[in-house]
């Protein structure tokens, strides 16, 4: 959800783009936002997370692209609702320089001074952090929600999680979206977690390792969403979503534990039966309610249809190229605030 348009989400606009460029762009008529803020309330009546299965939840995009005004009438919504919320912040260096130009702080410190920063909120990303951005998360009960392959595959940075963890702040793990990284396995993402965060410390005690990572992706996953009283755990009164998996499977198992073989040597080759809220859909490893070959059959279908529209975009995206380059460049050379902890190797 956002209002503001999207190439307006960072500095230099008026001054990088092609006049004639920017004129057409401008001219172009976003959703109105109180259309936006409507059917996102009728979706929540609709499909409200505690009561279906496959639920809603309120996502401003990022602080910088949306109004105050927007972002606090979707908070609004979202606390009317009891929707979890979740919002990109801080992903990259861009970000932060972006921050400093739009509100003279950063976007940790602005979200604070609006009052959104609340529990069973999800800050997406968060990589580009300050010390007093890790205390104010902490102290708003916010949840921080690590990306590391698709922050790796981006080249945004490796976040603070060491940081994080000893403010007490809640880690959840997420793999971004399909337009960001090419897979959304869950399971890369917790053996990600628990490799990247060695390459930021040379202190092994302060690792975060195979136990923390599966935490961060389970029980730290399901407070992040307000369902930690029912998700997240293999415990009595919550929800049976199982995933079982079949460790003598493993070709190779270099390690003796099976928390390690999990997080460090599985990569979904050994799953043996699946269980959502109760109900057996794979079994033996394969799935048992649907025809998998049919649907990738239609998903072909479908997006070779596509294929002429997305050449299209494309085509119309690389108008913006040049621009967006000169921005990123000059937003490079700008300074991020001096306390911020480093998120890539060699560089402040």
């Amino acid at each position: 959800l956002f209002d503001r348009p999207f190439y307006r989400a960072v500095p230099y606009v008026d001054e990088e783009f092609p006049a004639d460029l920017l004129a057409e762009l401008d001219t172009v008529k976003g959703t109105p936002p109180d259309e936006i803020l409507a059917f996102v309330r009728d979706l929540a009546r609709r499909r409200d997370p505690r009561r279906n299965r496959v639920g809603c939840l309120a996502a401003p995009s990022a602080p910088q692209r949306c109004s105050d005004d927007f972002l606090m009438a979707v908070r609004d919504l979202a606390d009317a609702c009891g929707l979890p919320t979740i919002i990109h912040v801080h992903e990259t260096r861009l970000q932060a320089v972006t921050a400093q130009a739009f509100y003279g702080c950063t976007m940790i410190e602005h979200l604070h001074k609006l009052g959104f920063l609340k529990p069973g909120t999800s800050l997406i990303h968060a990589v580009w952090l300050t010390p007093g951005d890790v205390g104010l998360i902490a102290e708003s009960g916010a949840t921080v929600q690590h990306n590391p392959t698709s922050n790796m595959k981006l080249g945004s940075g490796i976040a603070p999680v060491r940081a994080l963890l000893d403010a007490g702040v809640n880690l959840s793990l997420g793999t971004d979206g399909c337009g960001s990284t090419e897979t959304l396995s869950m399971l890369r993402a917790v053996n990600n977690a628990a490799l990247l965060d060695k390459l930021a410390d040379d202190d092994y005690g302060r690792w975060v390792g195979a136990r923390q990572a599966w935490h961060a992706g389970t029980v730290g996953g399901a407070a992040a969403i307000g369902r930690g009283e029912d998700l997240g755990r293999v415990a009595t009164g919550h929800i049976a979503d199982l995933a079982v998996y079949r460790l003598d499977r493993i070709p190779f198992r270099p390690l003796n534990s099976a928390l390690n073989q999990l997080v460090y040597s599985e990569t979904g080759a050994s799953l043996d039966k699946l269980f959502v809220a109760g109900e057996l859909i794979m079994e033996d490893g394969r799935l048992t309610r649907i025809d998998e070959a049919e649907i990738l059959r239609e998903v072909d279908d479908v997006h070779r249809t596509l294929e002429p529209m997305i050449a299209a975009s494309e085509e119309r995206t690389d108008r913006l190229r040049q621009a967006y380059d000169r921005i990123y460049r000059r937003c490079g050379a700008h300074p991020v605030p001096e306390d911020t902890i480093p998120a890539k190797l060699g560089r402040p």
